[in-house]
């Protein structure tokens, strides 16, 4: 007979038959979480691998996918996608995403990077208590962070670089005690940093390149572990940030400082990369930068710093790549920036140096009263030049009365034109007037279309020429006051009328030498690009050489439109509000009538013209301009301002090329009017492709969708239907086959009508600038 069961033995023994079928339980869970992930995530090739019968805990690890247990429970997951992978599907749900992943609480590391995923982040992923890593970098989240965010207690790493998260970062990080790495690189944050980064005592990384940041860095120096900053690409300043001497990196280019380098950077020891570039830095370049016992990366360029260098001054052996590029220094390279044994790059052009391999400006450039490139030293020419003149006179007078006649009247004539039209000898001016006296085949052929022209020269003066002696007084002798800045071509200066009025002055240096009559073709037809949606030109200044009468230099006279690039209103980039939802329609309609004017408003028409949001420019009443197109006389030089040439006209050969020669242009305007909509900084091909489709995914989705990419500055106050217009037209200008996208009068069209029902909406009388009075349909939109 079998022994009975003692009952505390039968006790162990339910015990542990719960045990297993509790840890059975929990293992077929969280596997039935990473199945429903992996058909969440669109069932991507990377996790083809994964099905019923897979063992997760003890699946081998490769650079895509890796799932680590601990006593058969799920603690990291790390999922990596390939670079720029596509939006998921628009039925993709990330809150159903996060519900599944909170079926995984024992997560202490969660990587899902590169798949796809957009949506705002729920706030409900703080149930995910036990994590300590969170990175999910190169997806399309948006919005804000959720202050669920704050109970991550034991949150160490944030990684969410490359999305569209939006808006101010919270006061409630300094709750996230423990951070030591976080980066936000690459989204659309905008506002000023809170003070409460300050009190994060552990953090020993801090990037937040490439967002909207503005104003002043907040006192970090507290954070004594803090190792590497970045805050390159956002418009800080103007003051130095507050730092602590710890850093190995630091990046604070292409912002808004304008102050000295404190010099207890000099003492930063464990500085290994530093880069201040594009910023307006002032005060003297410190030398000890370039011994400091760990660097080896170091970049000053494009700033105002002065002084003096020496050739015998030290440097760190490890210093491998220098750029003190256009700044105002003088004196001579250090011998140990050339020395053989440095193999690394040194680059120090467009400063005052005692060096013949790379551009130097003259001694005037560097100095702080006066900015007259090329023209000071020639006036010492001129005094040499007026001698022989003079000398000239004296010995014709000993010919007599009638050869001292005839000689005077060619000497007063000759320096007569030499005062009065130049001050730079060697060379003179020849002033010519375009608008009369010289006329082509070309020119005879050119018409211009009634309609697009009522509003051409609005406003404009009429054009005209300019003495140099005009231009000098305007720019107070190219003080460096005046200077704007310099492109391919030569340098741009601010100029002020005797009239009161102020212009852009643009100084172009001709390389080959041929006479006005060779330009004047160019000349005339700049003269007729004149609209209010255009910077356009009002006269210009020939300057010639003496001895055969060749062009040297030519001005441009432009006017001056004062309040920045739309760029720098979009999303926060400017000092002041961004530009509401009315005023951006209005800006892409400005926009659009500029290039419907270049395309048809003469003949033959400005195609090609590269535009970005950088070339677009808002008046004191916020007219949009464009500034930079293909200038007739810049055309065999490339394009003003950028490296890219095309043709400035029309081909009419007739061939499918020819006829698409215009949607080049109408796809530069999709990705403009993407940035205005998203408030994003669109940077490559591929993120235009990326952002395209999330477009065409919100257009189909609802509402909701929409309004969570647009840009958060405007949000709330646009009309549904006004969005929805400008994103399906946006779509339809960045197809990738030409001739599906819309014509220039197809995409004013629908533009108005946005602008339209926004106003409308808005219970304004008066409809935006350019948008009919009676009622719209917006025309039957494809998206492809």
């Amino acid at each position: 007979m079998a022994k009975e069961l003692h009952p505390s033995k039968f006790l162990v023994l339910v015990i542990i038959l719960l045990s297993i079928c509790d840890s059975e339980q929990l293992q077929s869970s969280q596997s039935q979480a990473l199945l429903r992930i992996q058909g969440l995530l669109n069932f991507p090739a990377i996790l083809s691998s994964w099905d019923n019968n897979t063992d997760f805990c003890n699946t081998e690890p490769n650079p895509s996918v890796t799932v680590v247990c601990y006593e058969d429970t799920i603690t990291q997951l790390h999922i990596i996608g390939k670079k720029k992978a596509p939006l998921l599907p628009k039925n993709f749900s990330i809150d159903s995403f996060v519900t599944t992943l909170v079926k995984l609480p024992t997560l202490k590391v969660l990587s899902l990077v590169s798949l796809g995923i957009w949506g705002s982040l729920p706030g409900k992923i703080s149930r995910l208590s036990s994590l300590e890593i969170l990175n999910m970098s190169s997806n399309f989240l948006y919005g804000g962070f959720p202050h669920e965010f704050s109970l991550l207690s034991s949150l160490h790493t944030l990684i969410l670089d490359d999305n569209m998260f939006s808006g101010r970062l919270p006061n409630w990080l300094d709750s996230l005690a423990g951070l030591i790495v976080l980066s936000l690189k690459n989204n659309l944050f905008n506002g000023s940093l809170p003070n409460s980064l300050g009190s994060l005592e552990t953090l020993r990384v801090l990037s937040l390149s490439h967002n909207h940041f503005y104003g002043e860095v907040p006192d970090l120096s507290r954070l004594t572990n803090l190792q590497v900053l970045e805050l390159d690409d956002n418009a800080f300043g103007p003051q130095f940030p507050r730092l602590g001497d710890k850093l190995v990196t630091l990046t604070l280019s292409n912002n808004k400082f304008r102050s000295g380098i404190p010099a207890e950077v000099s003492s930063y020891y464990q500085l290994e990369r530093l880069d201040i570039s594009s910023n307006t830095f002032v005060g003297p370049f410190q030398p000890a930068l370039l011994s400091l016992p760990s660097i080896t990366y170091l970049n000053v360029s494009g700033n105002k710093l002065t002084g003096m260098i020496f050739e015998n001054l030290s440097c760190n052996s490890e210093l491998k790549q220098v750029d003190l590029s256009s700044n105002l220094l003088t004196g001579s390279l250090p011998k140990c920036l050339l020395s053989d044994s440095n193999d690394g790059t040194v680059q120090y052009a467009k400063n005052c140096l005692e060096a013949t391999d790379q551009y130097q400006q003259p001694p005037p450039f560097c100095h702080t009263e006066a900015l007259a490139v090329g023209i000071l030293p020639e006036r010492k020419k001129h005094k040499r030049v007026s001698k022989v003149l003079i000398s000239l006179g004296v010995v014709g007078g000993a010919l007599g009365v009638v050869a001292l006649a005839a000689l005077a009247f060619f000497l007063i004539r000759k320096r007569g034109n030499a005062r009065n039209k130049t001050k730079n000898p060697p060379t003179r001016l020849i002033s010519e007037n375009a608008a009369s006296g010289y006329t082509s085949k070309l020119l005879s052929d050119a018409r211009y279309i009634s309609q697009t022209m009522k509003m051409g020269t609005v406003g404009l003066p009429t054009y005209r020429t300019y003495s140099l002696e005009e231009i000098e007084v305007a720019t107070n002798n190219f003080d460096t006051a005046s200077f704007m800045g310099e492109g391919p071509h030569g340098q741009i200066y601010r100029g002020h009328l005797r009239n009161g009025s102020f212009v852009a002055i643009k100084c172009v240096k001709m390389i080959k030498r041929y006479s006005t009559q060779n330009y004047m073709q160019q000349i005339e037809l700049i003269s007729k690009l004149r609209h209010r949606h255009l910077v356009s030109a009002l006269g210009h200044c020939f300057e010639c050489y003496l001895d055969d009468s060749s062009v040297s230099r030519i001005f441009l006279i432009f006017e001056y439109v004062p309040n920045g690039t739309l760029k720098s209103w979009i999303s926060g980039g400017h000092s002041r509000r961004s530009l509401n939802w009315t005023h951006r329609i209005a800006a892409a309609i400005g926009v659009a009538k500029g290039i419907q004017f270049l395309h048809t408003g003469i003949v033959p028409g400005v195609y090609s013209n590269n535009l970005k949001i950088t070339d677009v420019l808002l008046d004191q009443n916020f007219v949009a301009k464009i500034c930079s197109y293909n200038l007739p006389l810049l055309s065999n030089m490339g394009k003003v301002g950028h490296k890219i040439s095309s043709s400035g006209s029309k081909s009419t050969n007739g061939n499918k090329s020819a006829k698409l020669d215009d949607k080049s242009d109408i796809y530069d305007f999709g990705v403009i009017l993407l940035e205005v909509i998203l408030g994003r900084t669109i940077k490559s091909r591929n993120d235009v492709d990326a952002l395209r489709d999330l477009l065409q995914a919100s257009i189909v989705a609802d509402e909701e969708a929409r309004r969570g990419i647009v840009d958060a500055a405007v949000r709330k106050a646009c009309l549904d239907q006004s969005l929805k217009t400008m994103m399906e037209i946006c779509v339809r200008c960045l197809v990738k086959e030409p001739a599906d996208r819309p014509s220039i009068e197809d995409v004013l069209w629908n533009l108005q009508f946005a602008a339209q029902v926004q106003e409308a909406w808005r219970g304004d009388s008066q409809s935006s600038e350019g948008s009919p009075g009676s009622p719209l349909e917006p025309r039957r939109l494809t998206l492809h």
